[in-house]
C-alpha cells in the first residue's frame, strides 16, 4: 500500500524542483524530505532518487509514479467535494487568488454575488504573484487562480493543474490628453517612435508585452521614465512624460488628463482560470468560475 504523505513529499519535489524546496514548503527538513522519498522507493521496490553531482535528482520510475501520482491527487480532490457536497450547493471557504489588475476587476466584484446567493459560502481573496498562484494551488492553500498564459507556466496538459480560458486582455496606447493624436480613434505604435516611453526595468509580463510590440512594429522604445504600478505611469502619462501600452483590466483614475488609444494590431495577454486537477467538481469552485466567467465578458 502507497502512504499517500509519502507521495505528497515526492510531488514536492518534482514542482518545486529541489528536495530542499519541497522540505521547505512542507515544513520538513530536508533529510526528513530525503528519507521519505527512499522509504516510498522501498515500499514499491524502485530507486526514486539517483546520485546528481552533489545533489540528487527524481529518476526515470519516479517520474513515471508521478504521472499516477497526480491522476490520484485529482481523484482524491473530486471525492472530497463528492463526500463534503450538501445537495451541490456551494458552502465553506473558497480561497481565490491573482495578480493586482485581477484581483480589483475580476475577483473583487463576484464576491458579494456569489456570497448573497450562497450564504454558506465564505470567499478569501489574495493579490500574489503568477508563481505563487501554482505554489498556492499546489499546497492546497488557494483554490483557484485568475493567472496569465506564460512560457513559464506548466502546460495545459499537466495533471496538477485545470487551466481554462478566461479572457485576452487588451493592450491600449495611453498618451497625455493634449498629444496630437489624442482624437484619433485608431493609432499605428510604428508612429510613436520616437516617443519617450514609460517601461518599468522589473521583470514582468507587461514589460514583455510592450517590447514585443514595439520590436514588431519596427523600433526599440525609448524608456525615459521607469515605473512598475499602474497608478503611477497614469500620473507620469498626465504630466506629459511619455507614453505606455496599458491593459485594459488596469485601472486608471478618470480625472487623469490621458487618453486611451486603440491600436490597429493590439497586443493581449490571454488569462485562465486554474485550479487543481479535478478542482472544478467542487461547486464554489464552479460557481465561482461562471461568475469569473460572466465579469470578464
Amino acid at each position: 500500500m502507497i502512504d499517500l504523505r509519502r507521495l505528497k513529499v515526492l510531488r514536492a519535489v518534482a514542482h518545486y524542483g529541489t528536495i530542499t524546496a519541497a522540505a521547505r514548503a512542507m515544513h520538513f527538513t530536508t533529510s526528513a524530505a530525503s528519507q521519505q522519498i527512499r522509504q516510498l522507493g522501498r515500499e514499491l521496490g524502485v530507486a526514486l532518487l539517483e546520485p546528481h553531482g552533489r545533489n540528487v535528482r527524481l529518476t526515470e520510475a519516479a517520474h513515471t509514479l508521478l504521472t499516477h501520482a497526480d491522476a490520484i491527487e485529482a481523484r482524491w480532490e473530486q471525492a472530497e467535494t463528492d463526500l463534503r457536497a450538501a445537495k451541490d450547493e456551494p458552502a465553506g471557504l473558497l480561497r481565490l487568488c491573482s495578480m493586482p489588475t485581477a484581483v480589483s476587476r475580476l475577483l473583487a466584484p463576484v464576491v458579494a454575488p456569489l456570497t448573497t446567493k450562497y450564504p454558506k459560502l465564505k470567499i478569501q481573496l489574495r493579490e500574489v504573484e503568477q508563481q505563487q498562484a501554482f505554489d498556492l494551488l499546489f499546497s492546497g492553500e488557494a483554490d483557484l487562480a485568475v493567472i496569465e498564459v506564460t512560457p513559464a507556466n506548466p502546460p495545459r496538459t499537466d495533471a496538477r493543474f485545470d487551466q481554462r480560458p478566461l479572457t485576452d486582455d487588451v493592450f491600449d496606447l495611453v498618451v497625455p490628453a493634449a498629444h496630437p493624436q489624442a482624437a484619433a480613434e485608431v493609432v499605428d505604435l510604428a508612429d510613436f517612435a520616437t516617443a519617450d516611453w514609460i517601461i518599468s526595468s522589473v521583470a514582468c509580463t507587461c514589460r514583455e508585452h510592450t517590447l514585443a510590440a514595439c520590436g514588431a512594429a519596427g523600433f526599440t522604445p525609448h524608456i525615459a521614465h521607469d515605473a512598475l504600478e499602474w497608478n503611477a505611469i497614469g500620473h507620469l502619462i498626465a504630466h506629459g512624460l511619455g507614453v505606455a501600452l496599458v491593459p485594459r483590466l488596469a485601472y486608471l483614475a478618470p480625472h487623469l488628463p490621458v487618453k486611451r488609444l486603440h491600436l490597429a494590431n493590439p497586443p493581449t495577454r490571454k488569462l485562465l482560470t486554474t485550479t487543481r486537477g479535478g478542482g472544478y467538481t467542487n461547486p464554489a469552485i464552479a460557481a465561482a468560475h461562471d461568475a469569473l466567467s460572466d465579469v470578464a465578458a
